[in-house]
């Protein structure tokens, strides 16, 4: 037996799902795996011209079990069975429809081809009317049941789905008993229940998308939905009042799933919650320190004592919830519904059809195009970097909004679009990506506004995830722009490093999360730090920014 203890993070992402196994003294990783979605990876079950973006559960489990099972095989017998718990991180607004034993009806034959009976993902904006209708009809009660979530209720959110999918699909409504997150349903799921009503619901998705607060006593009564739709009459009933901070036990891992893991059976499985919020927390975040996961799109975290914040209601975020990140304090989210999102866009505009006309050609044989098309696809961003970072700054150059995929925050609104002006027949792709950057960073920095006029002030920059980790022109843009130096975490795996910081909490290897985070916590490795004399082109560019977007918002 191994005297050491061990956790396990799992952190479900938009294109995979990446488990660690590491050293709870010291954070140290052991042994890691990833899985990429093979339905995912396929495009199946997407419409993008649709905004339509599910996910099917058989994904989630196949990776659970791949990746978990690899890492343990990896540790070693010695290893594994010091591995006290298990701690899942996911995307979310997330939600599936579930039956009364809380299978996700895409699990069931009948349903197995249905997008609707599958996981709604986050970047999903198909509930656009829903929302709108959600943000009208609260505006009839005496309570404001949106002032914690930023007084507007997004497409991208449980609520909205859940109705757009009731509306949608009679099938799936009449078999659909309730409706699960993505992060609470894994640890269901690892727990071997079969009763959805014993499901632990986690505070973070509950507060942040579900309308749950503890001034409401929970969700809003029935009537506030109900008088909505009556498709969702009873509904909030379903979904119990009770919600859990993450450093609490979910159950104990099945004998089934312990087998399969090669796992001890009494391994704890800790409560889930979103990617971002554990990511800050593996991240090391810090009171009024503004903790950015960036990846696809990017999650804005912020934590603040209760007796500092007091009674402040910061407008047109993510909802700030007491507990969803660090047990005790409040933690307010923010962040942008697209951001590498971006920078893929350009790419594949660029690839494609670059890329067909190479799977066409007689002139190369089919290994060398294979080569040249990996080549491109891996390199591609890296020289329109090296490229971007030469060029001078000019007040002439082209400038876009960040609303390839909507706004998330400030002032939630999915039906923007983007827009650029200020192209000539001298713009180049060189000069469209520095655009497209600059468009993010803009985007950030609006989110850092909102929060300093709102009364919270921003007093650090925290940089997480891919990109922070393998884009140094992108974030010498950032910092430039926010004229705020940028720490940059060592950890490339916050989010599963953060969920392994729970797992141990939960198993009560450490009293408090916050002590997780001191012993396993990795540090940072990067700081960047504003260039001078960058700062008035970009307050500048900020201000053409800012008039751009209003001029789209006319439309």
């Amino acid at each position: 037996m191994s005297k050491k203890a061990y956790t396990i993070g799992v952190d479900f992402g938009t294109d995979s799902v990446r488990s660690i196994l590491v050293d709870t003294s010291n954070g140290a990783e052991i042994s890691s795996s990833v899985f990429y979605y093979p339905r995912w990876k396929e495009g199946k079950f997407c419409n993008p011209s649709k905004n339509q973006f599910r996910q099917h559960p058989q994904d989630y489990i196949d990776g659970l079990h791949f990746t978990i099972h690899a890492c343990v095989e990896a540790a070693g017998p010695a290893i594994a069975s010091g591995v006290k718990a298990i701690g899942v991180d996911t995307t979310g607004s997330s939600p599936v429809a579930v039956d009364k034993t809380g299978q996700p009806l895409a699990l069931r034959k009948e349903f197995e081809e249905n997008p609707n009976a599958m996981f709604v993902l986050w970047k999903d904006h198909t509930a656009v009317t829903e929302a709108a209708e959600i943000n009208q009809h609260a505006t009839k009660f005496p309570i404001n049941y949106l002032q914690f979530v930023g007084g507007i209720y997004s497409s991208e959110w449980f609520w909205a789905k859940f109705l757009h999918i009731l509306r949608e699909d009679e099938s799936v409504r009449i078999a659909c008993y309730t409706w699960v997150e993505h992060c609470d349903w894994i640890p269901f799921l690892l727990t071997g229940q079969t009763d959805i009503s014993t499901l632990k619901r986690s505070v973070c998705a509950a507060g942040h998308k579900g309308l749950w607060s503890a001034a409401f006593d929970g969700y809003p009564p029935n009537d506030f939905f109900a008088s909505l739709d009556t498709k969702l009459d009873r509904q909030v009933e379903r979904l119990g009042k009770n919600v859990y901070t993450s450093d609490q036990s979910a159950g104990t891992i099945s004998k089934e799933w312990a087998d399969k893991l090669g796992l001890p059976n009494d391994v704890i499985v800790a409560v889930g919650a979103f990617d971002a919020h554990m990511g800050a927390v593996g991240g090391q975040i810090e009171p009024f320190h503004l903790s950015k996961v960036m990846g696809t799109s990017t999650c804005d975290m912020l934590v603040a004592p209760k007796d500092k914040i007091q009674n402040t209601l910061v407008k047109g975020i993510c909802g700030q919830v007491d507990g969803s990140v660090i047990p005790g304090m409040i933690g307010l989210e923010a962040g942008q519904s697209a951001f590498g999102d971006s920078y893929a866009w350009l790419k594949k505009m660029i690839l494609t059809p670059v890329n067909e006309i190479l799977a066409n050609s007689k002139s190369i044989d089919q290994s060398t195009i294979t080569k040249l098309t990996e080549e491109l696809s891996d390199k591609l961003l890296v020289e329109l970097s090296k490229k971007a970072s030469e060029l001078p700054l000019l007040e002439t150059d082209p400038i876009a909004t960040d609303w390839l995929n909507g706004r998330r925050t400030p002032d939630a609104n999915q039906l923007l679009k983007s827009g650029i002006i200020g192209l000539n027949l001298s713009s180049d792709a060189v000069m469209l990506f520095k655009t497209i950057v600059e468009s993010t960073c803009f985007g950030a920095k609006a989110i850092v506004d909102r929060f300093n006029e709102e009364g919270v002030p921003i007093e650090g920059l925290i940089g997480l995830g891919g990109v922070a980790k393998k884009s140094p022109y992108i974030m010498q843009v950032m910092s430039d722009i926010m004229n705020m130096p940028i720490r940059i975490h060592k950890s490339e795996q916050t989010c599963a490093l953060g969920a392994a910081m729970f797992a141990a909490t939960a198993a009560g290897i450490y009293e408090k999360v916050d002590d997780a985070m001191v012993s396993m916590g990795q540090g940072f490795d990067t700081t960047y730090s504003p260039n001078k004399n960058n700062i008035d082109y970009y307050a500048k560019r900020m201000r053409s920014y800012k008039k751009l977007g209003a001029f789209i918002e006319t439309f």
